[in-house]
């Protein structure tokens, strides 16, 4: 078996054992060796471009002005990696060569303090991209030199006036139009920000309900059969047994399903398989019996009726009826005081109704103040765009009610989607 020589850099690992992604060997493509690699690009692009400045001046004096002024904006291309890296620095590199050409060229006509257009450029992308200190420092260079040079190099005073507003009024121009791009990309940002803390929100609502309705009924479950096995621990053995059974198997489905939950919470990676246990599927109507089971043994009878020719419903739906048939059971248990209850599933062509009735003693105390277990059920019913009652039964009792909207079957689907057609 090869091992590794102990000099060798280990990857670093997540917490589930998969390689972090974000850690990069140094003798990789992404590694820290691309630091100077880029500074070397850079630094490399600013001596080219110098060497540009250095030819214009020598080579071509009598060149026309804006001539001039295309080429060093051409030039500014190798200049980008260093305006990325130190903006102000290749700012002060295109204010250099725009006053050295403009001094050294020999057309004395307007069109050559166009040389200062690359300056231009470089402001509006600093004002655009960097930060606050930067766009003002850069902003104070360029009225600083730009301008002065610009009078200074002009041939009379009627000269002087038209070059410098013309000037004035493509620095304030460069300016605006930087500063308008930095306002919407901060624009863009905040409403980044809104999306991703409105998700997150919602991500936490959603998983305080499937903790809550996961967990509340199986510890009212467990703390009426504790008290039972506490009563006739003495005077009736098998029954405190059986509590006993009853509690055992109450926690480890609750265990079971926070474990779950807990896992998908964790996963860093959806496509990994490392340290991952597998996520069981997501209870829905189909488990009515275990749920039926366990509040029968807390004491409650559960009659079960199914109205309507009962089909796979989708996993959204499905889920939103078991928790919904789920917390209002828990809520018979721990509040209603009676010893029975009945649960109605009816199967729709369009809609899904889900109906929990009890004979107790109508509004539980506790339901509706300072419980979650009715805001929860509201909820999912909203999200589902259904409709949700709750409150006392006409005879008695408390009475929970939601119905969620189904969509068409596919042959239903089918039939409207070709009734349009021949509408059409």
């Amino acid at each position: 078996m090869n091992t590794p020589p102990r000099n060798a850099k280990s990857t670093k690992h997540g917490a589930d054992g998969v390689a972090d992604p974000r850690v990069h060997d140094s003798n990789g493509s992404d590694g820290p060796a691309r630091k100077p690699a880029s500074a070397a690009s850079a630094w490399g692009g600013a001596v080219l471009y110098l060497l540009v400045v250095g030819l214009l001046i020598g080579g071509v004096p009598y060149a026309a002005g804006p001539l001039l002024g295309a080429v060093l904006l051409l030039a500014v291309t190798p200049l980008v990696a260093l305006l990325r890296r130190r903006p102000l620095v290749a700012l002060t590199l295109t204010l250099l060569a725009g006053v050295l050409v403009a001094g050294a060229s020999r057309d004395h006509s307007p069109g050559r303090f166009l040389v200062f257009m690359a300056s231009d450029l470089a402001l509006g992308f600093i004002v655009a991209t960097r930060s606050r200190r930067d766009a003002l420092i850069a902003t104070a260079m360029v009225v600083a030199i730009e301008l002065p040079a610009v009078g200074l190099l002009t041939l009379g005073p009627y000269d002087m006036m038209s070059t410098g507003l013309i000037a004035s009024l493509s620095l304030g121009a460069v300016y605006m139009t930087g500063l308008r791009f930095r306002e919407r990309r901060e624009h863009t940002v905040e409403l980044r920000s809104k999306e991703v803390s409105e998700a997150v929100t919602v991500e936490r609502l959603r998983i305080a309900r499937e903790l809550h309705d996961m967990v509340a009924h199986s510890v009212g479950v467990i703390a009426i059969q504790a008290g039972v096995g506490s009563r006739v621990i003495e005077t009736q053995p098998a029954e405190a047994r059986a509590a006993l059974q009853a509690i055992e198997a109450t926690s480890r489905e609750t265990l079971s399903g926070l474990r779950r939950t807990l896992v998908a919470l964790r996963q860093a990676q959806p496509d990994g398989h490392h340290g991952q246990a597998p996520l069981g599927p997501a209870p829905g109507l189909a488990g009515l019996g275990g749920l039926v089971a366990t509040t029968a043994a807390a004491g409650v009878r559960v009659d079960v009726r199914r109205e309507g020719e009962e089909r796979q419903l989708p996993p959204d739906i499905d889920l939103s009826a078991y928790r919904i048939v789920q917390e209002a059971l828990t809520n018979v248990v721990r509040h209603a005081g009676t010893g029975h209850c009945r649960v109605t599933i009816g199967y729709g062509e369009e809609e899904l109704t889900v109906e929990v009735v009890d004979g107790g003693r109508g509004t539980p105390d506790g339901i509706g103040s300072t419980g979650f277990g009715i805001t929860g059920m509201r909820e999912r019913v909203s999200l589902l765009h259904g409709r949700f009652t709750a409150g006392p039964g006409p005879t008695g009792g408390f009475r929970v009610e939601a119905v969620l909207p189904l969509p068409l079957p596919v042959s239903a689907a089918a039939a409207v989607a070709e009734g349009e057609g021949e509408a059409r």
